[in-house]
């Protein structure tokens, strides 16, 4: 009621204004338009004894005089001194001047304008004495929550609208069900968990299933950023959890989703020395909120984080965030899934597979498989298309994967050749070794950062990858390098990219992974995991310097042993190798059936040794 009327008051305030501001400016126009030519008095007096004043009239109240002159019609005003009332009327009457007197007193409109500005300071204590009634003392709002309640109006989305997900949904299936019917649980004496964290990369659908639960379960559902708890002001966030809290248990059952919740629930001390700030503070809110003394029946904190591994141990305990759904990258029926949602109301032609772009796309998220889509639709409306074709599809994967193609720059044919051998290395060397992924493509066409690229899949989901699998992998990165060597002694630049992955590669397969016979299956280091500053800052390296010059040496290596290969693999088809460098040059872009037509007398070797002593086989 409160916002309908405050709806209503502002714009009749305001009309109210702008009507006196356009009455009083017509006023003053008529006013400066029709207003008496000024005169001294010393004129005046000369004009009447010179017998040219026919007519005046005396203002009493402003000690003026109004009078006309022979042959004008104009009006003349001149002031006279305080108490010369009668001796200008004498003066008048002597000289036969037809003379009117005005004694009325001042007119609403000069009372108006003398105490205008009075009226437009009360108006605007008024108005700001009504604001912060009619908000609740607006000052006083920086504790509130920030919180969305969702519009029941707005269409819902519900877990049929979210595809790629299936284990979490059958997670989530359970919230549902004691939202909508909670004795089915209390009866047997089981207790719904407080606290749902989602866990996973960025763009896996984990804001979208929180939307999904809210449209299936017809509660309350608030949804509020982790970052809207941070203010500058000490206490505020705190405040706001209270707040939200507070909301949520006056509709209870009831949905509390907190998005990124990792902007304000890191752990403790974890500061630069340790302080304790208001971020702090805020998560101890939050924690007591969830499981103090208070008991927070019937309302379910659901939160979303790509960065599990710097929250507070005390917010991933039982009896706060009970249960943690991830919500991992899509499979490859999941991916099918996704492109299925996100194809309708797209026309595509006939030969558009999705279960094949899905094979294509290994890795993607459904947030990168909705703009890969989308991609296409905006190529083939640039080319004036009605349709979609794979082509489009095709290319929109190489954008997404290595960003657009860039028509305009201008490579010489020395260079131009010499990206051909490099590719053609990296699939030659990819198509000989039995572990290596198969190569779907390979183009010469400038894209992003990269001026030509081989593409290699997997022929399936893959959830492990082999000691041999990955030294493969290091041998098929050498590959470009190794070619520019053979063929033209002076190696470029252009292998930076490859050495720097083959580099990441065999560290973490000496460190992580275990693979080196020297070292054993041992961790180096704190593994794969992102820094955090608070919490890895001044941390010793947990292994002595002799342990990590034997890092260095296996990792040399490997990498030593993945060039040799390649050098082999090389030399031995060289010939193979100048084929796909002829069809590279004049195609630029050679997909995978082609490729298979030229390597097709290519057997798969095997790799005997190490060192010196390593042998094609």
């Amino acid at each position: 009621m409160e916002d309908k009327e405050k709806k209503k008051t502002k714009p009749f305030l305001i009309y109210v204004a702008l009507g006196l501001l356009i009455f009083f400016g017509v006023q003053q126009y008529n006013q400066t338009i029709n207003s008496p030519t000024v005169s001294t008095f010393s004129e005046f007096k000369e004009l009447i004894n010179n017998g040219d004043v026919v007519e005046a009239t005396i203002k009493e109240q402003s000690n003026t005089v109004h009078f006309k002159i022979i042959n004008d019609e104009k009006v003349f005003q001149t002031e006279y001194p305080e108490g010369f009332e009668g001796e200008i009327f004498q003066i008048l009457v002597d000289q036969n001047i037809v003379l009117t007197t005005d004694t009325e007193p001042a007119g609403f409109q000069e009372y108006l304008i003398a105490f205008l500005p009075w009226l437009f300071i009360a108006g605007f204590m008024f108005f700001m004495f009504s604001q912060v009634r009619s908000n609740g003392n607006q000052v006083m709002q920086f504790g509130k929550s920030k919180a969305k309640e969702v519009d029941e109006q707005l269409p819902k989305v519900t877990f049929k609208d979210v595809a790629g997900a299936e284990e979490a949904k059958e997670e989530l299936e359970e919230i549902k069900e004691f939202l909508k019917s909670p004795e089915k649980f209390n009866n047997l004496g089981a207790k719904i968990p407080k606290g749902v964290l989602l866990v996973g990369p960025p763009g896996t659908g984990k804001t979208l299933l929180a939307r999904a639960v809210a449209g299936e379960s017809d509660v309350p559902f608030y949804s509020i950023s982790g970052s809207d708890f941070v203010e500058m002001f000490v206490g505020v966030g705190a405040s706001r959890v209270r707040d939200l809290f507070k909301k949520a248990k006056e509709s209870a059952p009831s949905i509390i989703f907190i998005d990124e919740i990792d902007a304000v629930g890191r752990m403790r001390g974890a500061g630069l020395g340790g302080g304790h700030d208001e971020r702090e503070q805020t998560l101890n809110q939050l924690l007591v909120e969830m499981d103090g003394f208070e008991s927070n029946q019937g309302v379910i904190l659901m939160a979303a984080t790509n960065r599990p591994d710097v929250l507070d141990t005390a917010l991933l305990r039982p009896g706060r965030f009970d249960r943690q759904v991830i919500v991992d990258r899509p499979d490859l029926i999941g991916r099918t899934q996704i492109l299925e949602v996100h194809a309708k109301g797209k026309p595509f032609r006939k030969n558009v597979n999705l279960k094949t772009i899905a094979k294509q796309t290994p890795g993607f998220t459904g947030a990168d498989l909705a703009n890969l889509l989308n991609e296409a639709a905006l190529m083939a409306a640039r080319k004036d298309k009605k349709t979609i074709s794979i082509n489009d599809i095709e290319n929109s994967i190489d954008r997404v994967l290595a960003g657009p193609e860039k028509k305009s720059q201008i490579i010489s044919d020395e260079e131009k050749l010499i990206i051909a051998y490099h590719e053609t290395g990296h699939a030659l060397v990819g198509w000989a070794l039995p572990n290596a992924d198969p190569i779907h493509k390979v183009t010469i066409i400038p894209r992003g950062k990269a001026l030509g690229y081989t593409q290699a899949l997997p022929e399936g989901e893959q959830y492990l990858t082999s000691k041999a699998q990955l030294k493969d992998r290091l041998a098929m990165l050498m590959g470009g390098r190794v070619a520019e060597e053979i063929i033209f002694a002076d190696p470029t630049t252009g292998a930076s990219n490859d050495i720097e992955k083959a580099t990441e590669i065999a560290r973490k397969m000496v460190m992580e992974f275990g693979m080196s016979e020297k070292l054993g299956p041992m961790l180096y280091g704190k593994g794969s995991n992102e820094v955090f500053l608070g919490r890895d800052y001044g941390r010793q390296q947990d292994f002595s310097d002799e342990v990590a010059s034997s890092i260095d040496d296996e990792v040399k290596k490997l990498l030593t042993d993945a060039h040799l290969i390649a050098a082999k693999i090389l030399k031995k088809f060289k010939k193979q190798m100048e084929m796909m460098v002829k069809v590279l040059i004049e195609k630029e872009t050679i997909d995978k059936d082609e490729v298979a037509n030229i390597f097709n007398s290519i057997k798969k070797v095997k790799i005997k040794g190490t060192g010196a002593s390593l042998k094609l086989a």
